[in-house]
Order: C-alpha cells, then structure tokens, then sequence
C-alpha cells in the first residue's frame, strides 16, 4: 500500500508562505510528477512528505494513517536525490545493503534483497565494482536500487536524473517508467522537465509558486489546460498564446494554438508572417515566425522536413477546433 493524503499542508519559512494551504491525494501505485519552474515548491513539497522537512500546519497520512509527527525513517517511503550519494569506497553490493545493514536485517535476507534488486536494475554484473568504475546510469541505478530493497511504500525521486547528460536521460527515464511497471509501487517524482513529466506520468501536479494550478493526466492537461500558465507550459515547444484583436474574433482575452496546430499553406492563410529561425529536425521542422501582424511571435511545427527558410514569407491557418480561449484572468473559457 503506497496512498499519500496532503491535507491543508501549509509551509512557511519566516514570514514567507512557500507551500499556502494544498490539498493532494496520490493514489497507491500511482506515478505522480510534480512539475513546475525552478522555486515553485515542487522539491520542498516532496521533502515535506518525506519528513525532512517540518510543515507549519495541515496534516500527512499514508496509507490512511497520520504521519505528520513521524520522523523520516519511520514513514516507509525511500528517496532517491539529484546526486547519488554513493559511498565511493564500497562496492555496488555494500552500497545496496548499506540500509539493510543499518536496519540490522540477516545476512541471507540482506543477500536475497540485493540480488533481486540488481536483478530488476541490470546490475548483477557489477555488485563488485565501485561507484567510480560505473557509468552516471549506472550509478543512478545503485542509488535506485538502495531505495528497491528497503521495499518503501512509496519511492519519493527528488530531479534524479538531472545531472545525466542527454543521451542517458532518455534511457533511465525509460528504465524507471518500466520499474514502476514492475514494482507496482507508488512513485513521486520531481522535475522542471515537462517532457519528462507527460512521457511518465499517470498524473501531473503542475505547480506555481506553491500553489496547485491543475492536476490530471498528461493528456488532460494538454487537451484542455485550466488557465494559461498550464497552457504555456505543459507541450513543447509550448503553446503560442495570442492577446489582442485576434484573441476578440474568438470572444477572449488570450487565445492559444499549439505549433502542430498551425497549418503551413501555399497562399490565403489566415495569418501571414516572415519565418525567421528554422530548426530542421529530419522528422520535423520548428518555425519562428515574425511580423505576422499580431503582437507575439508565432511558432510552428510541421511533419517532415520542409524547405523554407530564414526571410521566406509563409502562410498560416490556425485549425479552428484546436484553439483554446481564456479571459482576462487567464481562465480557461468553456
């Protein structure tokens, strides 16, 4: 069992107010991402529920019992952090059993636990080297696999792929999308990686200076953002959003269409523009487009690879069932 309740979880430091009063529930074997900008709350909230962090008002409770007062140890969740934390003069195995071995766990159950992990985590070959003969995946590996054999209710990941370089990102996001599968077991990651965010996530928590802005699937969120921070930060690239005498032809304040969204025409397009960066990607090609008439720049996505370029004129039609309205707020209008 791995459900977490935040109940009116408030955190100030001084007089500032980091986390106002927020409400979350994380369903057991649910793979929950907090997602935001840098100094969102989105790290203090994850160390709140793991207890290295005292909240200032509300409650906590796993699994249906109240854990607000229960030191870190003693609440059954297991956190893996942005760096390893490796002890560089053990071995794989050791660094594994180092938990265990401080639990006062028996050697055969200690043994049966490190072997499965590295079963699950592709690390049987190396249980005898040391942090410094691993790759960066590798060792993110080993700090994932020191948090397996505690059998947490929950694995709280605190950015742990952040110091990977672009190639191994891509990889252990896949390897740990794939242990969740395996494990059942419930996962709170944190990332300011929004790609990251849709490709693993049952449900997104997408967070604003503390505050809870919307919470849903990745696709509900970039079907139908409740406001335009969700809208211009959830996809990538991210949503143009259009203020102005267009948003008015459309009875809003702010309109959004997202770049695969756009239509490149021949000629008689609804907007008109001048591309300026084109980034041709083989499989797609990006367009920033400028003096469109309209007081931002446009960015366009089309399929394949297509040959206009810096200077070119270009032709755009908006799909019409695929524009999203806001008002003056920045609430999404029905």
């Amino acid at each position: 069992m791995g459900q977490i309740q935040l109940k009116q979880v408030t955190k100030t430091f001084g007089d500032v107010e980091v986390i106002p009063p927020l409400d979350l529930t994380i369903q057991d074997g649910e793979f929950t991402v907090f997602v935001g900008p840098s100094g969102c709350g989105k790290s203090t909230l994850l160390r709140l529920i793991a207890g290295l962090e005292d909240i200032t008002a509300g409650h906590i409770e796993i699994d249906g019992k109240d854990a607000t007062d229960v030191v870190p140890a003693k609440r059954g969740l297991a956190m893996v952090f942005q760096s390893y934390a490796l002890y560089p003069h053990m071995t794989v195995r050791k660094n594994i059993a180092f938990p265990l071995r401080m639990a006062k766990l028996g050697k055969a159950e200690i043994n049966k636990r490190v072997e499965n992990a590295a079963s699950v985590l592709n690390l049987t070959d190396y249980l005898e080297r040391r942090p410094g003969q691993l790759s960066g995946g590798q060792r993110q590996r080993v700090a994932i696999g020191r948090a397996i054999v505690r059998e947490p209710a929950a694995f709280l990941l605190d950015e742990p792929l952040s110091n990977l370089d672009a190639a191994l990102r891509v990889g252990m996001r896949l390897e740990i999308s794939e242990l969740h599968k395996r494990l059942e077991t419930t996962m709170v990651y944190v990332t300011h990686d929004q790609v990251e965010a849709m490709t693993m996530a049952d449900k997104i928590v997408v967070l604003q200076a503390g505050r809870i802005e919307q919470v849903g699937s990745p696709l509900e969120l970039y079907r139908t953002p409740c406001n335009t921070f969700v809208a211009g930060f959830i996809g990538s690239p991210k949503m143009n959003l259009i203020t102005g005498g267009e948003a008015g032809k459309y009875d809003a304040h702010t309109i959004g269409v997202r770049p695969e969204h756009i239509d490149v025409v021949e000629s008689g397009g609804q907007w008109k523009g001048t591309v300026g960066v084109a980034e041709h990607l083989g499989s797609d090609t990006f367009f920033h487009i400028h003096n469109t008439g309209l007081a931002e720049m446009v960015t366009v996505r089309a399929i394949g690879d297509v040959s206009l370029t810096h200077g070119d004129t270009i032709h755009l039609t908006p799909r019409t069932g695929e524009i999203h309205r806001f008002d003056v707020g920045g609430l999404r209008i029905a």
